[in-house]
């Protein structure tokens, strides 16, 4: 089994008691900003493994905990939790996928390449999860670069 698939099965179990709806909102959304980051780190010629899992695991506390009060921080240091219990990554990295988490809600700054992955891979999924929902103020700059950077006319 890859370390990807392992991850989401980790995921899987960690929200596997949830109410029905909230899990599948949850789902939805890990899922989805996972394969949004895959092809943005394809794209940018970064490490899709990495970002993939990143992106599974980057709202995982606040789906459990039920509050996004510093949600990014905490989900960092539940990541890795995470990733030390299962040891199938490295030190190194482990620091790229919880720097990632730790950052993705500061959508305003620039951090490394992987952090701008998983940022760009929630507003990707925020933005076309229902695309009727208007754009959210604090990622409008980053939801027109990536149109851009896509080639997809404004």
């Amino acid at each position: 089994m890859n370390r990807l698939q392992i991850i989401r099965e980790e995921v899987d179990r960690q929200l596997e008691n949830m109410p029905a709806e909230k899990k599948q909102k949850a789902v939805l959304h890990l899922y989805g900003v996972s394969l949004a980051a895959g092809i943005i780190a394809e794209k940018r010629k970064l490490d899709v493994e990495l970002s993939c899992i990143a992106a599974m695991m980057h709202d995982l506390y606040a789906y459990t905990s039920g509050s996004y009060d510093d949600h990014a921080h905490k989900g960092a240091e539940l990541a890795e939790e995470i990733l030390k219990k299962l040891d199938i990554t490295t030190e190194e990295e482990n620091a790229i996928i919880c720097s990632a988490i730790y950052h993705h809600d500061d959508k305003g700054v620039t951090d490394s390449e992987m952090d701008e992955v998983l940022k760009d891979a929630d507003v990707v999924h925020h933005t076309m999860a229902d695309p009727f929902k208007p754009v959210k103020e604090k990622e409008q700059a980053r939801y027109e670069a990536l149109r851009k950077e896509f080639g997809i006319d404004a």
